[in-house]
C-alpha cells in the first residue's frame, strides 16, 4: 500500500516531472535532445550483460572515476552503464570515460519508466554511490534479479528525516531488499541505513571512497603552470561550489581581502553552470575587474576575481590556490566535497553547515587542515590571515595530505565486493514487456 501510494503521487506528479525537464532543457540542448531517457527509453544494449553504476552528479562521477577505471581495465569483456542524474554529471562522464562506457540518464522512479530501462539495459549487477535510494527502481531491481550495492554509502540526518516524510518506513525497508550489500562510509552512516531498513548483516563499514581519489600528475602540473602564470608571491583562495545565497559575502569577503592585500585574486567557481553569468556580472557589480575561463582563458594580470565558467578544472585551480573556501557551507546546503582541495595539500575553510560531510569535514578540523568560521562575516578574518600566513598553510596542507593518507582503503574493499558478485551464479532476469 505504501509504494502505491507513493507511485499515484508520483504519477500526480509527472507533469512537474516535464516541465522540470523542459526548463533544464532551455539551458542545456543536449539534456533536451536525451529527455526520453528519464522515462527509461535508453539505447537498447545487446551482447553481454553489462555492469550498471549510478553517479548522481559531477562528485559522485569523481569519486567513482578510479573505480570505474579499474573495472575498464579488468573486465573489457563486460559492458559499462554508467547513470547519472544531471547534466553536469553526463559532462564529466564523456570526459572521463568518452565512448569506452555507455552514457543514459537514470529514468524518473515511475514504474513503467524503471521496467523499461531494466529490459532496454539487462544488467548483471547494479552498483549505486552514496545516497540514491528510488523505491521503485529497488523494488524492480529485485523482481529482475539484479543484485544491488550501495557503494561509498552516506546518509546524514536531513536525508534521514525526508526519507521518513515518504508514506511509510516499510517503504525504504522493501527496496532495501533488493540491497545485498551496503557499504558504508562511518558507523554513522551504517547505523543510519539499519535504521532504514537495511538488513544488519549486509552493511560494512569500509571508510570513504574519495580518499583513494587519484590526483593525476597532469592535474598538479596543469596547476602548477596556472600558478606560474599568476604569478608565485600573488595571494590567490579560491571559492569553490559556491552556492548563489553565499556568493554575495564571498565577494564582500574579498573586497575586504583586497584593502588589505592588494594584489589578491579571487578564484571563484560556482556550483551549478546557471550560476556562470550572473555570477560574472554581480562581481563586476560589486567594482572587481572580472576576467572569466570562457572568455579570458586565464586570470589578466589585473583581474581582481576570475570566475570559471567551465567544467571539469576544478582540481587545476584547486592546485593553483593558497587557500580553498567549499561552498554550500555558509548557507545551509551541507557543505560540498573537502577532500578535494585537501588531496592536494591546500588548507580548508568551510562554514558552519556541513552536514552532508560531517564526519570528513570532523576530521580535517581535528587534525588542523581545515578552520570553520561561524557565520559570513567571519570569512574575510579568515581568509586574510591565512593569506598573510604561509607557516599555517603549510601546516595545515600537510595535515591535510595526512588525513587522506590515512584514510585510503574504501576502494580496495568495494572491488573486492564486485568481483565476489561478478563471480557469484548468474540471475536470471525476467523479461519484461516494457522493453518497446
Amino acid at each position: 500500500m505504501a509504494r502505491l501510494l507513493y507511485t499515484l503521487l508520483l504519477y500526480l506528479l509527472a507533469p512537474l516531472m516535464l516541465v522540470r525537464v523542459a526548463l533544464r532543457g532551455l539551458r542545456n540542448r543536449d539534456y533536451l535532445r536525451r529527455w526520453r531517457e528519464r522515462f527509461g527509453y535508453v539505447p537498447r544494449l545487446t551482447g553481454a550483460r553489462p555492469l550498471w553504476l549510478h553517479a548522481v552528479s559531477v562528485g559522485e562521477v569523481n569519486a567513482l572515476a578510479r573505480l570505474v577505471e579499474g573495472l575498464l581495465a579488468r573486465h573489457p569483456e563486460i559492458p559499462l552503464v554508467l547513470t547519472t542524474g544531471t547534466p553536469t554529471g553526463s559532462a564529466r562522464v564523456r570526459q572521463l570515460f568518452g565512448a569506452r562506457v555507455h552514457h543514459t540518464y537514470l529514468p524518473y522512479d515511475l514504474p513503467d519508466a524503471v521496467r523499461r530501462f531494466f529490459a532496454r539495459t539487462r544488467p548483471r549487477l547494479g552498483v549505486i554511490a552514496e545516497t540514491e535510494i528510488w523505491p521503485n527502481l529497488y523494488t524492480t531491481a529485485g523482481r529482475q534479479r539484479v543484485p544491488l550495492l550501495i557503494v561509498n554509502a552516506r546518509l546524514s540526518e536531513r536525508s534521514m528525516r525526508g526519507f521518513a516524510i515518504l508514506p511509510g518506513v516499510r517503504l525504504i525497508r522493501a527496496a532495501l531488499n533488493a540491497v545485498v550489500l551496503v557499504l558504508a562510509q562511518s558507523e554513522v552512516d551504517a547505523r543510519r541505513y539499519r535504521r532504514l531498513g537495511a538488513r544488519p548483516e549486509r552493511v560494512r563499514v569500509v571508510g570513504n571512497l574519495k580518499f583513494d581519489m587519484a590526483v593525476a600528475d597532469s592535474v598538479r602540473g596543469a596547476g602548477a603552470q596556472v600558478r606560474a602564470a599568476l604569478g608565485t608571491l600573488r595571494p590567490v583562495w579560491i571559492a569553490a561550489s559556491t552556492h548563489e545565497a553565499e556568493e554575495q559575502a564571498v565577494l564582500h569577503a574579498h573586497a575586504a581581502v583586497l584593502r588589505a592585500l592588494p594584489e589578491a585574486l579571487l578564484l571563484i567557481a560556482p556550483r551549478h553552470p546557471e550560476r556562470f553569468r550572473a555570477l560574472a556580472q554581480a562581481a563586476r557589480s560589486a567594482g572587481f575587474s572580472v576576467s572569466t575561463r570562457s572568455a579570458d582563458g586565464a586570470p589578466t594580470p589585473d583581474s581582481q576575481c576570475f570566475v570559471l565558467d567551465s567544467l571539469g578544472e576544478l582540481m587545476t585551480y584547486y592546485a593553483a590556490a593558497d587557500l580553498a573556501f567549499v561552498g554550500g557551507s555558509l548557507a545551509p546546503i551541507g557543505g560540498h566535497n573537502v577532500l578535494e582541495p585537501a588531496a592536494l595539500g591546500v588548507p580548508v575553510l568551510v562554514g558552519p553547515h556541513t552536514f552532508n560531510f560531517q564526519d570528513i569535514t570532523e576530521t580535517l578540523l581535528a587534525s588542523g587542515a581545515a578552520l570553520r568560521i561561524a557565520h559570513a562575516a567571519a570569512l574575510e578574518a579568515a581568509v586574510i590571515e591565512l593569506l598573510q600566513d604561509a607557516p599555517l598553510r603549510a601546516r595545515m596542507g600537510a595535515a591535510a595530505l595526512g588525513v587522506i593518507e590515512r584514510g585510503r582503503g574504501a576502494l580496495a574493499e568495494i572491488e573486492t565486493a564486485i568481483e565476489r558478485e561478478l563471480d557469484a551464479p548468474a540471475r536470471a532476469t525476467p523479461l519484461t514487456a516494457a522493453a518497446r
